[in-house]
């Protein structure tokens, strides 16, 4: 059994249990429509992936981006349909980490499967940018959260007052994913006017962009819109409760994403982004909406020092040159502090995204020495049974 959705001679054919289960993680029933076909380039397909992607299609292999994830199975468009999909078992066996397995965004290789089955994704294709973090709990190893993302819309309601250790954190994150970092203060309607934050905030970023809009009002919506063009991909990080679904909404034109109010006792956001996924945009262009994250751990990254660039700057003048601007005599950094060109609360927050860093890489390198380990045992043991083995046949 399957399902089929038509529209202009364009048939889209799923699985009958599956198409409804993910369909309505993305849509909700009052708002469901009919899926238009798109191409793509649509979706950010250029001539240099079709000529790399050249060997792939002589096996018989097909590019798709994937749109969707929900307990391991994708949606993933193609050139001719929208089909589930699923990772081969050789591609797990190849994976030397989760983080080499697809995520939303990513362009993949899939094999058509004949009689309804799903079809298996052999391939991830090279990312050229990646939004990743430590994954939550004990344990030191890397989630990635979005693939080929062009621009990371970071979002933050001007509900609650402006935390810029907060916005520090995430700019921190996106910076290393490799996108374009733009930070979006929405909920503008609150405010009389928005001078001071802005003001408070580009303290922080620098010369990333900052817009101020209002999914209620539509102020400074139209902004958001210059960044998303045809085959473009922006992604939208931040707290639970900022907007990100109605911003996303605001974008596509139609409610297909649930939205909900923040609690009225704390002010803090309700989940209502519950999966990745990517939006395709009639007018052009692709939206990334993630879940709201409680927990924002950095992974291996180099982009704190870009953040800090005053800091950065100062390090220079440190009497030594390994200086943790901490304890050490003589340090550059701390007497700006001392004096007040560098904010203490931002010479704080420096000191604690750096010792987290180190922290991470320490795990890293000692969980990394234990699989060495474990490694060694199992060819250790592998070999003895070997010899083992040849010890017998000569008997």
């Amino acid at each position: 059994m399957s399902s089929r959705l038509c529209r202009d001679g364009a048939v889209f054919v799923f699985p009958a249990p599956a198409f409804r289960h993910l369909l309505s993680l993305s849509l909700p029933v009052s708002h469901r429509r009919v899926l238009l076909p798109v191409t793509l380039a649509d979706l950010g397909w250029s001539e240099a992936r079709e000529r790399a992607f050249a060997p792939l299609a002589a096996q018989g292999l097909a590019p798709g981006r994937v749109v969707l994830e929900h307990n391991h199975v994708f949606r993933v468009k193609t050139a001719d349909a929208e089909v589930l999909a699923e990772s081969s078992g050789a591609m797990k066996h190849r994976a030397g980490a989760k983080t080499e397995l697809p995520v939303v965004g990513d362009w993949v290789a899939v094999r058509h499967e004949a009689g309804g089955a799903r079809c298996q994704i052999r391939e991830v294709l090279p990312r050229h940018s990646r939004f990743s973090r430590k994954a939550a709990g004990r344990d030191t190893v890397e989630q990635v959260i979005a693939a080929n993302i062009d621009t990371v819309f970071i979002v933050f309601g001007l509900d609650v007052p402006v935390n810029a250790r907060s916005i520090e954190r995430y700019l921190v994150v996106a910076r290393h994913s490799g996108a374009d970092p733009v930070l979006v203060l929405n909920k503008a309607d609150l405010l009389r006017t928005t001078d001071d934050v802005v003001a408070e905030a580009r303290e922080v970023i620098g010369d990333t962009p900052v817009l101020t809009v209002s999914t209620k009002s539509g102020t400074g919506m139209r902004a958001l819109d210059t960044f998303l063009v045809r085959g473009r991909t922006v992604a939208l990080i931040g707290p639970s409760g900022v907007g990100k679904s109605s911003i996303v909404n605001h974008m596509v034109g139609s409610d297909v994403l649930t939205t909900g109010a923040v609690r009225d006792w704390d002010q803090r956001g309700r989940h209502t982004s519950v999966h990745r996924q990517l939006v395709v945009r009639d007018a052009g262009g692709l939206v990334i909406d993630t879940p709201g994250m409680r927990e924002l751990q950095l992974w291996e990254t180099d982009a704190v020092a870009e953040t800090f660039g005053d800091v950065s700057e100062l390090a220079s003048s440190c009497r030594f040159r390994d200086c943790r601007h901490d304890k050490e005599p003589g340090c550059a950094v701390k007497a700006a502090v001392d004096v007040g060109v560098i904010d203490a609360g931002r010479y704080a927050s420096y000191l604690k995204l750096q010792a987290e860093q180190e922290d991470v890489e320490k795990k890293r390198d000692e969980r990394q020495l234990t699989e060495s380990k474990r490694q060694a045992k199992v060819q250790q043991r592998a070999l003895k049974s070997l010899f083992a083995d040849r010890e017998r046949q000569r008997r």
